[in-house]
């Protein structure tokens, strides 16, 4: 968007510059009384970057800052001869000697008063001469919040101490934590502060005289008395504590666990939005810290949360209800809670950073500019929306402190009449006062636009779709004509479905606001089912997806603030019934297709880590690391299907993401099992192990469900007899032990699910077989005792992670197992043997069996691993993916080109079919009855003519590969 007339401030010009004059003797006529006259008059005349000008269209613009500048004149030389920076730290120096020397409650006050004259001063000279932006403003501001608050801590609790309630000098068991723009240290000029003050008995040093609440409660309501009461000297800040939980019903100052169990069981997103801000500021640090900590769950979701954003925006539209703020005019304008205001800014960025911050801990900043620079950077918005909102906010953030510094009252309302606010627009440095409106107003438009695009798209009633009056006994003629319109046939019977759906019939609508937020997507949701190619069926999909949801709020609320989702729903419904009923079970699962990049980023090894490592950071146990890696194994394997179905992602490149995927959750549930076993267990002197994968895994050709066929290997240093722990183990049993927590991790089910189904069969003997395999008796197994059919899984075997050299001795027994001499005949009636029992074992139900299926899957990866044994391993024919493998095999002479060519195209475009069946069919279902948007899918993946044709040319490649099969295997 950017636009090049946003608003820009200057320093301040006079209104009136006769005036202007007026009071700039009567301030050197004030410091004159005080003995500073001629430093004032020398600093006015001087160079520098706060000119005589500004000075005089400062306080003819700002009576707080005349009357300011009366009070303290020294602090206007002191700035100008020196530094805003030097100033205000001596000025803390200063603060902080008077507090420690002060007797009485008088004292305090009157020397933190004094430190906030300095500060508002030194604050405005900086700012409006231009020496300071609004980062360097609000900073100076909540730094000085910081310690005023810190001191009238300290100084209270010394007091307590004096009086024996508190045994220790040092803070402890109580923290102060600033919230709102004082958290985010980004402070008004005359703003109150927010705070939220917790107490923890157990840590602090308490005497046991009186009740530590009471003391603590009393310290509190001190440090509001030290800050807020007026006194001749004014006052320092207006101190807020209503952002505390349920403020109505407890006390100022509140036990943490009792906090934190509110915000468990009560918390409400407001305060959710609150807390992104939070930060401890005084007292306790480490107790704050720890607070914190302990509500990040709560504050960031791991799922994004779109009945949070519907709640906070309908907050926006209840101020601009109340305050009528419904157009933008400049005149009288609340340039925080009006149209184009801070306040959506803020919205803007806090709605984001719900959303994206629970899976992306970059996005959980405090400030708001940072919040844009991270939002950008992620992709999540656009980098025209973050330099249009960064001008914004800063243009918007100084035009309010200006508004403030007028009368140091806390404002954010334009002048109402034409005189005031020209006058206003000079104070902001701008002669021309209709070039300041225009500008002004321009910086409002662009806010408004941008937020108006993240957020006011919500479906309403009131669109195209027709009537949709659900209410009442009989149907409604209009709304049966509307569905009639959107290709129902029997449109009655869909308005008495829906009408169960309200009245509570599946457990998804028994709230009322699920069924408030179905209603206003309703619209939307017939829009979508009209989309797809037979409405009345999508219905139906959606019917019994809806039947089985456990609740209602969080999806339809994700799918009203997104509404291209349900474009997507539909398309997991009506195509893919296996995948809708993961989404059934775990409907939060389609908020991870949310990413802006979702569709554009591959899913590569490396991003699949970022997303694990950055969930398995947050674990606090290994029973917690075990569910996050389970819930980021579900979401993935999840965005892997959804990119399937939508074809942004081939079927080989699912096979190798899904592989991938696979891949880095072994590795990483294996670091975490041996780590969880070494607390109890210790190691074993050398000990070393890997993980051999073999089948559909080692091919890096896996599918939706795919199981696992895992072997451990292992080994450790001759004599190695027990491990170290604290209860040793034998080697034999320690690596067992860890093959049954890794297959455990991997496979167990729990809250979250199971990820994988694990099988380890493979492992040397099956079944009969130690579960975990020492290297030499693997290499002896293989050598000497192993099934041809053994070595036909070896052919595809991949050592997926552990110890390197340990991968080397694998990788060599396996070698040189696949390229030993074999009589070819022998081996060829091995394999047909091998077939035939599976034949058996597995019966085909038809064509669409395309792995059992005589001339299927099977007939191929036989052809291939019979002929690597039979001397295509020793000509370096080897692969694991079998499409490669027969490619090696026709180049090293042991396979004809055009056959191998065909038993190429062929596997492909089985494996293609086999990914998209495994995703949307469950087992026993067959294309022949799936829905009519899963065959043309097939036929397009296929680029078959029609669904018939796609039949036709399986049962030709069926045929030409048992053929295949029989020619080669017959030899």
């Amino acid at each position: 968007m950017n636009r090049p007339h946003l608003l820009d401030l200057q320093p301040p010009v006079a209104a009136d510059p006769v005036r202007a004059a007026g009071f700039l003797d009567d301030l050197i006529e004030a410091a004159d009384a005080k003995c500073m006259g001629d430093t004032l008059r020398t600093a006015l005349a001087g160079d520098g970057w706060m000119t005589r000008v500004a000075v005089e269209g400062m306080i003819d613009g700002a009576p707080y800052l005349r009357h300011l500048m009366k009070r303290a004149p020294s602090v206007f030389a002191d700035v100008k001869t020196g530094t805003p920076e030097a100033v205000l730290e001596r000025a803390a120096s200063v603060l902080k000697a008077a507090i420690a020397e002060a007797t009485d409650e008088a004292a305090a006050m009157s020397a933190l008063r004094h430190f906030k004259d300095h500060l508002a001063l030194t604050v405005a000279l900086a700012d409006l001469s231009g020496r300071w932006g609004v980062r360097e403003v609000v900073t100076a501001l909540s730094d000085g919040a910081d310690l005023t608050v810190q001191l009238a801590v300290a100084w209270l609790w010394g007091e307590a101490v004096k009086a024996g309630e508190l045994g220790g000098p040092e803070v402890k068991g109580y923290t102060v934590l600033a919230m709102g723009k004082h958290g985010a240290r980004e402070l008004n000029y005359s703003s109150d502060i927010d705070l939220i003050v917790f107490f923890d008995p157990e840590r602090a040093p308490f005497t046991g005289k009186g009740e530590v609440q009471r003391t603590f409660i009393r310290i509190t309501q001190g440090v509001v008395r030290l800050l807020q009461n007026r006194t001749p000297d004014g006052y320092v800040f207006r101190v807020d504590l209503r952002l505390r939980p349920d403020p109505g019903s407890t006390p100022v100052a509140i036990h943490a666990d009792a906090a934190l169990n509110y915000y468990e069981a009560f918390g409400q997103n407001w305060e959710r939005a609150a807390m992104i801000k939070a930060r401890p500021i005084a007292g306790d640090f480490e107790l704050g810290e720890d607070i914190l900590k302990s509500l990040r769950p709560f504050i960031w979701r791991k799922h994004l949360d779109y009945a949070s954003i519907a709640d906070v925006h309908a907050m926006k539209r209840q101020i601009h209800a109340v305050k009528g703020h419904g157009r933008i005019t400049i005149a009288g304008h609340d340039v925080k809670l009006g149209r184009g205001g801070i306040r959506e800014i803020e919205f803007f960025v806090q709605t984001q950073q719900l959303i994206g911050g629970g899976k992306n801990p970059g996005l959980r900043m405090r400030r708001t500019i940072e919040a844009l620079e991270a939002l950008s950077a992620v992709g999540w918005i656009t980098g025209d929306a973050c330099d249009d909102l960064t001008h914004a906010y800063n243009a918007l953030r100084a035009v309010e402190h200006r508004l403030q510094m007028l009368r140091d009252e806390q404002t954010q309302t334009l002048p109402p009449d034409g005189e005031a606010l020209d006058a206003f627009a000079k104070f902001c440095g701008h002669t021309d006062p209709a070039v300041f409106r225009e500008r002004l107003k321009s910086t409002f438009e662009c806010v408004q636009d941008h937020y108006a695009a993240l957020f006011e798209t919500a479906p309403s009633l009131a669109n195209d779709t027709g009537d949709l009056v659900l209410t009442g006994v009989e149907p409604d003629p209009s709304t049966v004509e509307t569905f009639a319109r959107h290709g129902f046939s029997n449109p009655e019977d869909v308005i008495k479905t829906i009408q169960r759906w309200h009245h509570g019939k599946v457990p998804a609508m028994r709230t009322t606001k699920a069924r408030e937020i179905l209603t206003e997507l309703m619209p939307a949701l017939i829009d979508a089912i009209e989309a797809t190619d037979n409405a009345d069926a999508a219905f139906i999909a959606f019917d019994r997806f809806m039947g089985r949801l456990p609740t209602g709020i969080q999806l339809f609320s994700l799918l009203k603030a997104n509404p291209r989702l349900l474009s997507l729903l539909m398309t997991i419904l009506g195509t893919a019934p296996r995948l809708s009923k993961v989404l059934m079970r775990r409907p939060s699962l389609l908020d991870s297709v949310l990413d802006p990049r979702f569709f554009a980023d591959q899913p590569t090894g490396a991003n699949l880590a970022k997303a694990l490592d950055r969930s398995l950071a947050d674990a606090a146990s290994y029973e917690e690391a075990l569910d996050l890696a389970r819930m980021v194994g579900h979401e993935q394997d999840f965005r892997l299907g959804v990119r399937l179905l939508t074809k942004t992602l081939s079927p080989a490149d699912a096979g190798k993401a899904y592989a991938d995927l696979a891949d880095l959750m072994i590795r990483r549930l294996l670091k975490t099992a041996w780590y969880e076993l070494a607390k109890t267990h210790g190691e074993v002197r050398g000990g070393a192990a890997a993980i051999l994968a073999m089948g559909r895994l080692g091919g890096r050709e896996m599918t939706a469900g795919s199981d696992l066929d895992l072997i451990l290997i292992y080994d450790h240093e001759e004599g190695a007899r027990e491990s170290d722990g604290e209860r040793p183990l034998s080697p034999a049993h320690y690596f067992t032990r860890l093959t049954q927590r890794l297959v455990a991790a991997l496979s167990a089910q729990t809250a979250r699910g199971s990820p994988y189904e694990v099988d380890t069969r493979l492992r040397p003997s099956g079944r009969a077989g130690p579960l975990a395999t020492h290297i030499e008796s693997f290499a002896g197994y293989q050598r000497e005792r192993a099934w041809i059919w053994e070595h036909m899984a070896l052919t595809r075997a991949r050592v997926v992670c552990g110890d390197p050299e340990l991968k080397d001795q694998i990788e060599a027994v396996i070698g040189e197992v696949l390229s030993r001499e074999r009589e070819r005949g022998k081996l060829f009636s091995e394999v047909r043997e091998m077939r035939a029992k599976i034949a058996a074992a597995h019966k085909p139900k038809g064509i669409w069996d395309l792995k059992h299926v005589e001339g299927g899957l099977v007939d191929i990866e036989f052809v291939a691993e019979a002929l690597v044994l039979a001397g295509g391993a020793k000509a370096g024919a080897t692969a694991q993916r079998i499409a490669d493998a027969l490619q090696r095999l026709a180049e090293a002479g042991m396979l004809e080109s055009k056959t191998a060519g065909e038993l190429i195209v062929t596997a492909d475009l089985y494996q293609s079919l086999i990914q998209l069946l495994r995703l949307a069919l469950d087992d026993g279902q067959t294309p022949d009855n799936a829905p009519d948007s899963l065959k043309r899918l097939l036929v397009s993946t296929a680029q078959a003519r029609d669904f018939e044709g796609l039949t036709a040319c399986l049962k030709d490649r069926q045929a030409r590969v048992h053929a295949v099969f029989e020619e080669i295997l017959s030899n």
